[in-house]
């Protein structure tokens, strides 16, 4: 099933990618330099670090059934 607003987004979106030889550096930096110039922000360029998992010992399980 071909939807035809999906098509038309592809479509832009791999011209752009194609105007930078498909270098992600590139496309990047393309995007910092339109956010600047609009005064948007899209990407931050640092992925964030996940949360640790929280470990609960069998104390404080004993002390939260305890209130």
């Amino acid at each position: 099933m071909n939807d035809p607003i999906v098509d038309e987004v592809r479509k832009v979106r791999d011209a752009h990618a194609a105007s930078f030889n498909y270098d992600l550096h590139a496309i990047f930096l393309d995007i910092k330099k339109r956010e600047k110039e609009r005064g948007l922000h899209f990407v931050d360029g640092v992925a964030r670090q996940p949360m640790p998992p929280q470990v609960v010992t069998p104390v404080e399980l004993i002390g939260e059934l305890g209130t």
